[in-house]
């Protein structure tokens, strides 16, 4: 029996696929549930599982794009498995390797190393080496004319310093095609900077009450959330969410002639996969506590790192958090995640000099920037919320713990 495989619907929005990479070789026997070939979509890589062991007969090649329920290859159920033959699943048996007899081993001949005519071959002579110092020149770029290839002082005097130009070196170059996701991602990017009125305004925020917390309870944390880290995504998470409460605008968007405001706040969490920029939503995000955060973001993460993402999973999302602190980034101007009005950026800690009641002093700081669509978000909203989002971050106890540490941690 021929099983005609049909590409499945990775989401409701999603039209056709692009075949990323074959798993499989034409012919290869394979087993059902297999992963035979990654599959891009405009949101996300997604892997395509056998419906039966066969023989396969691919229909498509790398990179086309093929609609959603068009046959990508067909799988002949009533082939038996090759006797002897691994499947494309199973590592082949390492050859054994053959000793050669010892008799048979023929020794190669010598090749005496070369020896310099003579130790003054390519060494300056003093007035030599005073010009070429003065020219900025190596020795070793220079042919001697003197006795037994000594650099003379006339070699010194004719030599050209480089002025800077590279003569060698690999200059190849090469061509690849952008995957679905990438094209879509660079189109999505390119539609948020002409088709909204996009504005960044910054503050910085003082962690020094956020490390305090932090070195105090995250060992006990991680201990008795089963491995489950207290990260600064939660405390900027619940800041986040709070602030949107504040200044709903900010967790608004643009419909037409219409503005939608939502009364729930799913948070957007760029996190960085093996394609490239991903950004999974963690869903009603003003009602976990540190530790469903924790743990939500958690999950996602190791989905995208591992190619297990879905299209539901970064679906939706009404606000978005970026963090470029973890590549060192100190300050930037994030671009909007449409439809979105909002992103909220996060940079590196960096320990600097500031005024603290009239005297200096050295403190954990980090930048934030709000990029916001000023279509539907004031100047006083915008910033009101960054400011919202900076006292919460710099009173964490009292504004997102309610004065007891242990018990919104849950220890």
């Amino acid at each position: 029996m021929i099983l005609e495989m049909k590409v499945p619907s990775p989401g409701e929005s999603i039209k056709e696929v692009e075949i990323a990479t074959w798993l499989v070789k034409d012919g290869d026997y394979v087993e059902k549930d297999q992963a035979i070939a990654e599959v891009d979509s405009d949101k996300a890589t997604l892997e395509l599982p056998a419906e039966a062991s066969g023989i396969i007969t691919l229909k498509a090649e790398e990179g086309d794009a093929v609609a959603v329920g068009a046959v990508v290859c067909l799988i002949d159920t009533a082939a038996a498995k090759p006797s002897g033959t691994a499947t494309a699943t199973e590592a082949p048996k390492a050859e054994e390797k053959k000793e050669t007899p010892k008799e048979d081993v023929k020794e190669a001949p010598k090749v005496a190393p070369v020896v310099p005519t003579s130790y003054a071959s390519g060494t300056p002579s003093p007035a030599a080496r005073k010009i070429l110092d003065e020219k900025s020149i190596q020795p070793s770029d220079i042919i001697g004319t003197g006795k037994e290839g000594r650099i003379t002082k006339d070699d010194a005097l004719n030599a050209v310093p480089s002025m800077g130009t590279p003569t060698g070196g690999n200059r190849s170059s090469s061509r690849t095609k952008l995957s679905m996701l990438r094209r879509k991602v660079a189109e999505r990017l390119v539609a948020a900077k002409n088709e909204t009125a996009m504005l960044t305004t910054f503050n910085e925020v003082n962690m020094t009450p956020i490390n305090l917390i932090r070195n105090e309870y995250k060992d006990a944390f991680k201990a008795k959330h089963a491995g489950v880290g207290l990260g600064y995504m939660s405390f900027f998470t619940k800041a986040v969410t709070r602030a949107l409460q504040l200044f709903p605008d900010v967790n608004s968007m643009i419909d037409g002639q219409e503005k939608i405001t939502y009364d729930f706040a799913d948070i957007s969490i760029a996190v960085s996969g093996p394609k490239g920029l991903m950004v999974p939503v963690v869903r009603s995000a003003e009602n976990l506590t540190f530790r469903g955060i924790e743990a939500e973001i958690k999950r996602l993460a190791i989905k995208a790192r591992d190619g297990q993402i879905t299209v539901d999973d970064m679906t939706g999302g009404t606000f978005t958090i970026t963090n470029g602190g973890v590549f060192g980034s100190m300050l930037s101007t994030p671009i909007i995640n449409p439809p979105q009005s909002g992103i909220l950026g996060m940079h590196n800690i960096i320990e600097r000099p500031i005024a603290v009641n009239g005297k200096v002093e050295i403190h954990p700081m980090m930048y934030v920037a709000l990029s916001y669509d000023h279509r539907i978000i004031d100047g006083r909203e915008s910033v009101g919320f960054l400011v919202a989002v900076k006292d919460a971050l710099e009173n964490p106890l009292e504004l997102l713990m309610g004065g007891d540490a242990k018990k919104a941690l849950e220890l």
